[in-house]
């Protein structure tokens, strides 16, 4: 799988980057609007046209950026909330089931929800989370071998069908959720955005320098401009910058499944009157 550099870089790394491309060309553009100032003071109008248009541009990328940065973010929150409510009900519904099936299957669920979170936590992509995805298919094996034991044992019964219903939907969504972490915004976008800004604020400095303009403006825009940048690639790295995915629905899911079943386990009495 191929990560981009914004992404494999640590937030210190990615901050100073940043902020190290955007000072250099404002520095940039204070040396060229220098050497150029005395020898061609004409070419202050057609400097701050190109520098206008540009700017402009340059917002509209980052916009388009943010917002597909933010897309896929909440993307990503609502398929850890629709994972965790999958592996409640099937929580629920497991409880309805026969013994031993029952209690091998509510094991199981435990061990299965604490991988999903190691997949919520690890980087996407790395060994860890590859590991911990591994691990959530294999349960997803065994947990489906124990419901069609429990369909087969009852055909007519409508507890098993339930569970095996909202079991697929629980292991569908395990998919949906490892395939929304890895994607991300596209590395063409992020790097037009990196280059675009930078020539962007060396062209308005620039501008500023040849119109015998002070710098503080620029300055304040160019902080602007690395911030947006700042949260658009760290959006892009769920696990890794100071924007994160929480967790705290799965987690809170696990600590409701370790305090045991709510439900006892279903009686042959009981099990006769679940068939329809």
């Amino acid at each position: 799988m191929r990560w981009t550099l914004l992404f494999e870089l640590t937030t210190a790394e990615l901050a100073l980057l940043l902020v190290a491309t955007i000072v250099g060309a404002t520095a940039v553009g204070v040396f060229v609007g220098r050497r150029v100032r005395d020898r061609a003071p004409g070419l202050s109008e057609p400097f701050g046209a190109l520098q206008a248009a540009l700017l402009g541009l340059v917002a509209l990328l980052l916009a388009f950026g943010l917002s597909l940065a933010l897309s896929r973010y909440e993307d990503r929150r609502a398929s850890l909330v629709a994972e965790a409510n999958a592996i409640g009900t099937t929580w629920l519904r497991a409880q309805t089931l026969p013994e031993t099936i029952r209690s091998r299957s509510l094991g199981l669920l435990v061990r299965y929800t604490e991988s999903a979170i190691d997949v919520a936590d690890y980087k996407p992509g790395s060994e860890a989370e590859l590991a911990a995805v591994s691990r959530e298919n294999q349960l997803q094996r065994r947990l489906w071998a124990l419901a069609g034991q429990a369909v087969t044992a009852e055909p007519q019964a409508s507890a098993p069908r339930l569970y095996v219903e909202t079991l697929n939907e629980m292991i569908d969504m395990q998919t949906v959720r490892v395939a929304i972490l890895n994607n991300r915004v596209p590395s063409a976008v992020l790097l037009l955005e990196l280059f675009g800004a930078a020539l962007a604020v060396g062209l308005l400095t620039a501008y500023l320098v040849l119109s015998g303009r002070g710098i503080v403006t620029v300055s304040f825009a160019s902080i602007l401009v690395v911030l947006v940048l700042f949260v658009i690639a760290d959006l892009d790295r769920p696990t890794r910058g100071e924007i994160q995915v929480p967790d705290a629905v799965l987690v809170d899911q696990l600590e409701s499944m370790r305090k045991g079943p709510a439900a006892a386990a279903p009686t042959g009495a009981d099990a006769a009157r679940a068939r329809p």
